[in-house]
């Protein structure tokens, strides 16, 4: 339902906002060689600056901004309307638009392009880049959104550069910085029907923040399509609890879908807000991570080469996250683990009531720090773990759980291989390890009908993950459509023999 309810609305948001422009077909024009006293309405009669654009466009207007750099703030305060439609602002076609922060003083935390209380606002298309500071305490963001409103987008725009350099202290504070951030600081009225799509960020350096953020009272969300690498701390955050909204019955994002991306190269280490002494290797930083978000789908998304592929947890003792569904995703060749559940010592919250179905885990640990494939940390409760592929890496440990504050999970139909074999494979259960399949299925109970066997990939050393022909993963899942979704990870239909297939594929017969 979650799933089916943010496609609705991504829907009916691009038709809806497309007729409504249509329907209100007023055009703006901002070029490098214009001037604020023209009428703006022509190429040749454009304005000069952005901000006299976002001051003077109309609800239902197309802002084009000419090919060149402008080296200019955007604050856009202003809404369009469900009636005449959003204000777009758009790099003109077949021109690069670029907006440079180069030499821009940051104050406190502040967008590049920053989006203040308004609904109806489309971004589109745009370079946005050279945003930095190196002073403590001070937040440069790419695109910034922020308060509450509805029906903002953002699509294909490329944020690179956006850094903070500041030198911490022993506290290791003050250091931050965002290539995209939502943040909800209003209650009870949220932001909400917010899409991100399509748009690339790399080169940040964020200090102890996060490449794309949706954090506080944020309801109603896709991140959709975008490419994510080569960042110093987390690709993708959905978080809560961090008191960004006043009333802390709202604050926490909610309601989203993240599918479709790319995450890759994504490393807290050499991060100096992880650690004072440089090198270091803390290996933290998650590819895809939700921290106290609830009621989200992560699906048909790569995450590879990043120190955690996909991560689900509260950092926040006796906050939870719950509700999220980890479905057809290509985890593979992360540093410490494919995917982690539950907090990371005993002073954090819980993983409760999630889903993790049909997912490719392949050699994650590569840097053999027992992670395994999937991990679980501190109190985890009442999840799902069904029809996933995971292949160990050489540390040849499939599922890694140290803490026994683990209860009601529900761990079956899998297909599980290691370089060592069955007999040497390990599993930590409860914090109890077992050597080999077979005293892992007795010693715990999970896994009662899970196989352990090669999967049969097509060309696993070229990540072509898909399934041959004789694969024992296919029609080996459990069908349970409420939790299977609809579709593969290419967007095939999930089932499509005799049962479902395990793993992010299904084969096609």
């Amino acid at each position: 339902m979650i799933a089916a309810a943010a496609i609705l609305f991504g829907i009916l948001a691009a038709s809806v906002g497309t007729s409504q422009a249509q329907a209100n077909p007023v055009t703006y024009y901002v070029s490098t060689s214009g001037s604020d006293s023209n009428p703006g309405t022509s190429s040749s009669a454009a304005w000069k600056t952005l901000q006299y654009a976002a001051d003077h466009a109309a609800p239902g207007s197309t802002v084009y901004v000419l090919g060149g750099v402008y080296n200019q703030k955007l604050k856009i305060t202003k809404s369009g309307s469900a009636a005449a439609g959003p204000i777009t602002f758009e790099s003109s076609p077949a021109q690069a638009a670029i907006i440079d922060g180069t030499g821009l003083t940051v104050s406190g935390g502040e967008g590049l392009v920053d989006i203040a209380d308004a609904s109806y606002v489309t971004l589109k298309g745009f370079e946005i880049r050279n945003y930095a500071t190196s002073a403590k305490g001070k937040v440069p963001i790419g695109i910034f959104v922020h308060g509450a409103g509805s029906h903002i987008e953002l699509r294909n725009n490329n944020v690179h550069h956006i850094k903070n350099t500041a030198t911490l202290g022993s506290d290791l504070a003050g250091r931050d910085a965002h290539g995209i951030a939502v943040y909800g600081t209003k209650a009870p009225t949220a932001l909400e029907r917010v899409i991100i799509d399509g748009n690339t960020l790399s080169d940040l350096v964020l200090g102890s923040s996060e490449s794309l953020v949706v954090n506080g009272n944020v309801d109603s969300f896709e991140i959709t399509n975008n490419l994510i690498h080569d960042n110093d701390n987390i690709g993708i955050d959905v978080i809560g609890f961090e008191g960004k909204a006043p009333n802390p019955a709202y604050d926490q994002a909610r309601n989203g879908l993240i599918r479709g991306n790319t995450v890759y190269n994504i490393t807290s280490n050499n991060n100096p807000s992880y650690g004072k002494t440089l090198p270091n290797d803390s290996n933290a930083a998650g590819g895809i991570y939700v921290d106290g978000g609830k009621d989200t789908v992560i699906e048909q998304n790569y995450s590879y080469n990043n120190d955690i592929g996909i991560e689900i947890a509260s950092e926040h003792q006796g906050k939870s996250t719950s509700g999220v569904t980890i479905r057809n995703n290509l985890v593979y060749g992360n540093r410490y683990t494919g995917i982690a559940m539950g907090g990371y010592d005993t002073k954090r919250g819980s993983t409760v009531n999630c889903i993790v179905v049909n997912n490719t885990l392949y050699k994650n640990d590569t840097k053999n720090l027992g992670g395994g494939q999937l991990l679980l940390q501190y109190d985890t409760q009442n999840n799902i773990v069904k029809n996933n592929i995971m292949v160990a890496s050489a540390s040849n440990i499939l599922i890694y759980n140290e803490y026994t504050k683990n209860s009601g999970n529900i761990v079956d139909y899998n297909l599980y291989f290691a370089p060592g074999g069955a007999s040497n494979a390990t599993w930590t259960w409860k914090k109890k390890e077992y050597s080999g399949f077979a005293a892992y299925k007795s010693g715990t109970g999970n896994d009662a009908h899970s196989k352990f066997a090669d999967p049969g990939f097509v060309n696993a050393s070229a990540n072509n993950f898909h399934l041959k022909a004789a694969s024992p993963a296919i029609n080996a899942g459990s069908t349970e459509p409420a939790i299977i979704g609809a579709a593969d990870l290419d967007g095939q239909p999930r089932v499509q023999g005799s049962g479902v297939d395990i793993g992010a594929y299904e084969a096609t017969p």
